[in-house]
């Protein structure tokens, strides 16, 4: 089977980091973008099948992952949780655009049970999602592509399977420092140089006053 085209799409502040420090929202840094930087970002959400985030986005910033600011549907939106583990008031369980929550076989049943009354639940995976398997299904329910807004730990799961495409960041003017606060790509990370894929600049333009870097992933066969 086949996988959506995949594009990694985030704010970075020029030292690499995703909020002012771990457990805040980004919405904390994001409030600095200046419109034409936000419109880029909801252009790029109507032009895609799916949004993908992390758990922790939506614990954290509790986003709705729609497309505002510009004229274009809502994607699909996808949230991979291995335990499940994502509030019932969620935002993106309201019926703004059609949700799949991806789960695992160790997450409660009466939490999945819970989540079905309201979008769909996809178990895949035994003690983890396989997100292979994952980008497997979506291709299948027609998500032919995808971009994903993060977090950290979900990044770094797509670029270890070599499932990223493209990278695209908003660059915001800040130095935030901190050891624990995310980066774009958290995880173990790769142990050697050899492994690290590879990435190509393809365009880099202003919108507003942010830079915005386009990449295209290079992986080793």
């Amino acid at each position: 089977m086949g996988r959506p085209y995949t594009i990694m799409v985030s704010e970075v502040t020029i030292d690499g980091k995703l909020t002012l420090r771990k457990g805040v929202s980004s919405k904390e840094i994001m409030k600095y973008m200046d419109e034409e930087a936000v419109r880029y970002l909801h252009e790029l959400r109507a032009k895609v099948d799916g949004i993908m985030v992390g758990a922790e986005t939506i614990r954290t910033d509790n986003p709705f992952l729609t497309v505002r600011h510009v004229e274009g549907k809502n994607p699909t939106r996808i949230v991979p949780t291995s335990k499940a583990n994502i509030p019932l008031d969620a935002n993106i369980l309201q019926k703004h655009a059609p949700t799949i929550i991806f789960t695992s076989s160790e997450a409660p049943e009466e939490k999945v049970k819970a989540l079905e009354e309201k979008v769909e639940v996809v178990r895949c995976g035994k003690e983890k999602i396989n997100v292979l398997r994952m980008m497997e299904i979506l291709y299948s329910k027609g998500i032919k592509n995808l971009i994903v807004e993060g977090g950290s730990t979900l990044n770094w799961e797509l670029i270890k399977y070599g499932l990223i495409d493209e990278i695209r960041l908003i660059h915001m003017p800040f130095i935030v420092g901190g050891t624990d606060t995310p980066t774009l790509v958290g995880g173990e990370g790769f142990s050697s140089f050899d492994e690290i894929p590879k990435a190509k600049l393809r365009a880099h333009f202003l919108r507003g006053s942010h830079l915005i870097t386009e990449w295209e992933m290079k992986y080793e066969d």
